[in-house]
């Protein structure tokens, strides 16, 4: 290959790489929980942000991190999630608290 060739693949692959960006199947985790009074969500959290990402009661949710004595704690738009060593809770749309786990 000429200097010319070999610069110009060079150059082509090194734009694919980060046109490729990272694999998005490390680029967030998903969960899906079913709670004690019947309630389903799926939650997302992504390395890049301090939010979760849920979908419950058919409509997208992005609860911002609170300040947690144990465990973490996310709330906004009425939904409170905090997950410790215990488990998972989940208070949302003037319903009480409820325990749910990963499905």
């Amino acid at each position: 290959m000429t200097g010319y060739k070999a610069a110009m693949f060079g150059a082509a692959f090194l734009i694919g790489g980060v046109a490729a960006g990272p694999s998005a199947a490390h680029a967030q985790s998903f969960e899906n929980y079913r709670c004690a009074d019947g309630t389903q969500f799926i939650v997302g959290f992504y390395p890049y942000d301090s939010r979760a990402h849920l979908q419950v009661d058919g409509r997208a949710v992005t609860l911002k991190k609170r300040l947690a004595v144990s465990g973490a704690r996310y709330s906004g738009s009425g939904v409170t999630l905090a997950i410790t060593r215990a488990g998972t809770t989940i208070r949302h749309v003037k319903r009480r608290v409820t325990a749910c786990e990963p499905t």
